[in-house]
């Protein structure tokens, strides 16, 4: 049985590593990885962030944050799926939850950086209805090479 729960301090390792292993399975863990993950508390919940935990079983399998950049104005980021668990569609769960508790906090937009490489990610990112939008000069990770945004 799969469920969504909202952080707690007992879940730091399983953000950290559920990400880390993505990242190092397809990129190189940059700087901000580096904070984001080992400060998630100060860095992105006590700034007016979010982050979820995906359960299986009442297990951790996934994890998802929601920066806040502005008012009513997130970055849908660190979402990650436990390999042992993909193909169950866990992503895409988590992705419904994460517009759904925007659209009822009533924000504005959702966006999002990813990589040309992760096509099965954009795929999913467009099938939810996120448009690909401009990517800015100045960018925080190296492997973003595309931007997209959702308005709610």
């Amino acid at each position: 049985m799969f469920s969504i729960v909202p952080y707690e301090s007992k879940h730091a390792i399983c953000f950290k590593e559920l990400n880390l292993a993505w990242i190092k399975e397809h990129f190189q863990v940059e700087a901000m990885d580096i904070e984001l993950l080992e400060n998630c508390e100060s860095s992105i919940l006590n700034k007016g962030g979010f982050i979820f935990i995906g359960l299986w079983d009442n297990k951790p399998v996934g994890c998802f944050s929601l920066q806040k950049h502005a008012e009513g104005h997130f970055e849908l980021g660190k979402m990650a799926v436990n390999t042992s668990h993909q193909g169950l569609h866990i992503g895409q769960k988590m992705l419904a939850f994460a517009i759904d508790f925007g659209k009822n906090k009533n924000w504005r937009k959702i966006d999002l950086y990813s990589s040309t490489k992760l096509n099965t990610a954009l795929h999913i990112y467009e099938k939810f209805g996120f448009k690909k939008v401009p990517l800015e000069d100045t960018i925080t990770y190296l492997r973003s090479d595309i931007k997209m945004e959702l308005t709610l």
